[in-house]
């Protein structure tokens, strides 16, 4: 074996050997990649999980903080009880099979996080309301903190205190997240009001009208 050939055969070995290793440095790398997607979904996770948790607190912070009189805050209350009773019924609507396994409100939302039919109908729900999320988020906290010592006033007795509650509700009110969900609770409510006014108007107006005869 002449010097020209060890040579050779020396080159392909130490070839084969940088070879090896930068496979085994892809491989390396391929491990650290994934163990850095792994790090950043949980970080961003983590992130998320904190940043919902500060929401909370904020909006935990501002629900027990109002300013409002006692009057002031059954009017509010009033909405929200009227807007979450509203979409419980509009559920069991949809789900007449689910009426007995759905008793409550709160009811439907431990098991919506399960099944996915009624996940489904709570979201159609919320969209025909205008409603999102966050605002059944600020309802919900609403009502749990002033539930048990607020008490309901039906529509005429609200109107007779208070004429503009949106008003109220955007100069007192700072948290966003609360401010919004009361503002469109006042809106779902008030907006039915109007359309049962218009059909009532609707129904008196046709027995004024004569029937027409042939």
């Amino acid at each position: 074996m002449n010097n020209e050939t060890t040579t050779l055969i020396s080159l392909k070995e130490a070839m084969k050997r940088v070879n090896n290793k930068l496979q085994a440095l892809e491989a390396q790398f391929k491990e650290l990649d994934f163990s850095k997607d792994n790090l950043t979904q949980k970080f961003e996770h983590l992130s998320k999980t904190l940043a919902n948790q500060a929401t909370q607190d904020e909006l935990w912070t501002a629900v027990l903080a109002l300013k409002f009189t006692p009057m002031e805050l059954n009017i509010l209350y009033s909405y929200v009880i009227e807007v979450l009773t509203f979409l419980h019924t509009r559920i069991l609507e949809k789900l007449p099979d689910l009426v007995r396994g759905l008793p409550t409100l709160a009811s439907v939302l431990r098991r919506k996080v399960k099944n996915k039919r009624i996940r489904l109908v709570w979201e159609s729900v919320l969209e025909e309301c205008g409603l999102q999320e966050g605002d059944m988020t600020a309802l919900c906290t609403f009502f749990i903190a002033h539930g048990s010592k607020a008490e309901h006033y039906p529509a005429k007795v609200r109107q007779m205190y208070i004429r503009d509650v949106t008003f109220m509700v955007t100069n007192m009110v700072k948290n966003q997240m609360l401010q919004d969900g009361l503002l469109r609770a006042v809106q779902v409510i008030e907006k039915g009001k109007a359309v049962r006014t218009s059909e009532e108007q609707k129904s008196s107006l046709k027995g004024l009208i004569p029937s027409v005869r042939n």
